[in-house]
């Protein structure tokens, strides 16, 4: 008996480490979300939206949208990474466009064989290098930014507040060695405007007669 209860009692235990494990995931997402300029309903929508497109891509063929990198920013939607065939280029788009909260799909895939061990680390390390850098510039408020190579190729996606700032994080990742190009998909995003509520005139008293000895006099 005690043989099929330890068992049972493991795989609980998984289960509520999983559990645990994807609650911790969900609050840090909404933590990220709640310091970007976009808003936690923003962030959430575009987190759905790709793991919509990445689970229907893998359902339709995982060997061959193994390396399919799939990031989303603002409804628009980011395709990068290879494909075995043009083919199957073109079906990513159409399974990314089926979603419904996605505006804009960009096709960066590339059609080749899979990148190497040794490449798939230097992609890694010039990420994390421009991720660096944009966290230390003052001209650039980095967790607005997403960031994903392939191929030395970065791609940039998120908002701006200005274009000053759009232009300076392209530029920051440009000279980062490995870089090949930089093609930036990110958005200005303009701040809402205030809105200024006028306050009504103090009331006036117009009134005839007044006695002053009860005038000023409060009820």
């Amino acid at each position: 008996m005690r043989a099929l209860i330890v068992p049972a009692l493991l795989a609980v235990a998984a289960s509520i480490s999983g559990c645990m494990t994807a609650a911790v995931g969900t609050a840090a997402s909404v933590g990220v979300y709640a310091i970007q300029d976009r808003t936690i309903g923003e962030g959430i929508d575009d987190a759905a939206a790709s793991n919509q497109v990445k689970v229907r891509l893998l359902a339709a063929d995982s060997s061959a949208f193994a390396e399919v990198d799939v990031e989303v920013a603002n409804g628009n939607l980011l395709l990068s990474g290879a494909a075995p065939t043009a083919e199957h280029r073109q079906a990513a788009e159409t399974i990314a466009r089926s979603v419904g909260t996605v505006r804009n799909v960009y096709n960066e895939i590339f059609v080749g064989p899979r990148s190497s061990f040794v490449r798939s680390a230097q992609d890694e390390l010039i990420t994390a290098q421009i991720r660096a850098r944009l966290t230390a510039s003052s001209a650039v408020r980095a967790i607005n930014v997403n960031i994903e190579t392939f191929h030395g190729n970065v791609y940039l996606m998120g908002t701006a507040r200005t274009e000053h700032e759009l232009r300076r994080a392209a530029e920051i990742a440009s000279v980062v060695p490995g870089v090949r190009r930089v093609v930036s998909f990110m958005q200005v995003r303009t701040p809402p405007q205030p809105y200024y509520a006028q306050t009504p005139a103090e009331p006036g008293y117009r009134g005839q007669g007044v006695d002053p000895a009860t005038a000023g006099r409060r009820y």
